[in-house]
């Protein structure tokens, strides 16, 4: 029984990191639309393998905040985003502030603080998964 479950939970953790999710993000141009885009009629899938993370640009200019949002290759971003690190000035006119991540949705609205009054997060299937077999074994 004790092997059964470690090659069930092998396997998980095997198929799970060979077919990785596809990546999602938001994804707008040049939006002036009073909102930074970051409802589902914006949501995407990247190209898959290619485009593993999201960016953001935040630009003010004299008419107003506006943002870009697409799928892109993380270092890449990273690199570009270091380029513009001398013109981000948040609020300022003519800032341009780039951002990069790699989690689903990342370049979407802020996620809510999370106090220290809060409640934990569940555990992920995997982790939960890892914890039933150390007791198993």
């Amino acid at each position: 029984m004790r092997l059964l479950v470690f090659y069930i939970a092998f396997s998980g953790c095997v198929f799970s990191s060979a077919w990785p999710l596809q990546m999602q993000c938001y994804h707008c141009e040049d939006n002036l639309l009073g909102h930074d885009c970051s409802t589902p009629q914006f949501i995407v899938n990247c190209t898959t393998n290619i485009q593993n993370g999201c960016q953001k640009e935040v630009m003010v200019g004299a008419n107003g905040v506006t943002y870009r949002k697409a799928c892109a290759s993380f270092t890449t971003c990273l690199v570009v985003s270091a380029g513009y690190q001398s013109f981000c000035s948040p609020g300022r006119v003519g800032s341009v502030c780039i951002s990069c991540c790699n989690t689903p949705l990342c370049n979407g609205p802020r996620p809510p603080r999370i106090s220290l009054g809060s409640p934990l997060r569940p555990l992920s299937p995997l982790l939960l998964l890892a914890a039933m077999l150390a007791t198993l074994l």
